[in-house]
Order: C-alpha cells, then structure tokens, then sequence
C-alpha cells in the first residue's frame, strides 16, 4: 500500500502572484504543456474567467482582464504561445520593469502642530518688503499660531515668547520679534461653539413658585367658598 506523502509549501515552487493561489499556477503551468493552439488558446481564457469570477470586487476596474492577462504571461515566465487581447504587454523586460521612484516630499518636521500652511504664510512674509502691511501680516499670522498651539495641546498655557521664538525658527532668523511686539487676541469658532451658556433655570424656578404660589392661593379661596 503506498503511503501519501505531505507536500510542504517550503518544498513547492515559489508563487508568482500570491493572491491567485497555487492551483491556478499549476493550471497556467499545465497550458505550457498543451500542444494543441486551439485548446490552449482556449484552456487560457476559461482560465481568464475563472480568476475574474474569483475577484468579483474588481469587475468594475478599468482594464481589469487586460491586467489578468498580463498577469497570466508573467506566471508563465512570458513563455507561453496565446493570442492576448489588445493592449496586453507580453515583453517581459517592460513588463517587470518597475516604476519610477515617487519622490517623498520633505517637509520640516519640527513645529508641525502649526501645519504646512503657516510655514508657507511666513515663506511669504519673508519675501514681502518691510513696512506697515509687513507688520500687520505677521502679526496676524502670530495670533493664528497661538490659537493653533492651543488647540494642539489644550493643558499647556501658551506665551507669547513662545509664538516669538518659534517665528525666528521656522524662518531661519529672516523674522525676529521684539519684546514690544503683542499678539492680537483671537478667538477659535471651537472656543465660541464651547463657551459658557447664559442659565435659564432662574426664570423658571421663578415661574414655577409663582404659579406654585397661585395654586395655593386658588385653594385658599376654594377652602373659604366651602366653609361659608
């Protein structure tokens, strides 16, 4: 009687495109070996439709089944004699050429509680000419970074000297605040939205002892009808 032997996937060929799984790997395998053109052509596109079938999430992906095909070539290490829909790239040297590398934006990362836009408001304040209009528009950009402090860390009390030093930071000393420079006081709409609530329990505790106070009155008069 012969004994089944476990096949252990750290004996198996490697995967070439996990997400298929092995068994439509050894059915692209196996077409390599039909001889026929015919059938082969036609073993191809059965299997085609069974990894669309398998992902139906992606039927709405432009250029979907142009995708399985490329991806069907590449299984087979682009040896494999089909006729592929158009626009199918069948040159293994485009085809596992990887893409160019995106370039990964670097943005300073200190002071990134104030955002991106602040530094770019104060790269523009740098280049303006110094005068009145300067002035005014530091100082605003000044008051907004306070309320942006405060809103990254609410327990921490802000000083001004803060929002001063860290100017001069983020503009590499161009803009250097004095000690008579005061930041105007602005408030946050989060701030309005939260603030303290005028209480109307003190008008209706006192309508509600008058009318409780009207009631008594009412029996009083009711009581003495009832005595005469």
């Amino acid at each position: 009687m012969e004994q089944n032997i476990l096949e252990y996937n750290s004996l198996r060929e490697n995967l070439i495109i996990p997400e298929y799984g092995r068994n439509v790997q050894k059915l692209v395998l196996h077409a390599k070996t039909i001889e026929d053109d015919a059938e082969r052509q036609l073993y191809i596109e059965r299997i085609v439709e069974l990894i669309y079938q398998m992902n139906p999430q992606s039927k709405n992906v432009l250029e979907y089944r142009q995708r399985i095909w490329a991806h069907i070539f590449r299984i087979a290490d682009f040896d494999l004699k089909v006729t592929p829909p158009e626009g199918v790239d069948i040159n293994a040297e485009t085809a596992l050429q990887k893409p160019q590398r995106v370039k990964y934006p670097e943005n300073n990362r200190t002071q990134r509680h104030y955002g991106a836009n602040v530094k770019k408001l104060l790269a523009k304040a740098v280049a303006m000419e110094d005068g009145a209009k300067k002035d005014a528009f530091v100082t605003l950009i000044a008051s907004f970074m306070k309320i942006a402090y405060k809103n990254w860390n609410r327990e921490h009390y802000v000083n001004d000297e803060v929002i001063k030093s860290d100017i001069g930071v983020m503009t590499d000393g161009a803009i250097q605040l004095g000690e008579d420079f005061e930041l105007i006081t602005m408030h946050s709409s989060a701030a309005r939205r939260t603030g303290p609530k005028r209480s109307s329990s003190r008008g209706r505790n006192q309508h509600g002892s008058r009318s409780k106070g009207g009631q008594m009155r009412r029996r009083s008069n009711n009581n003495g009808k009832r005595r005469r």
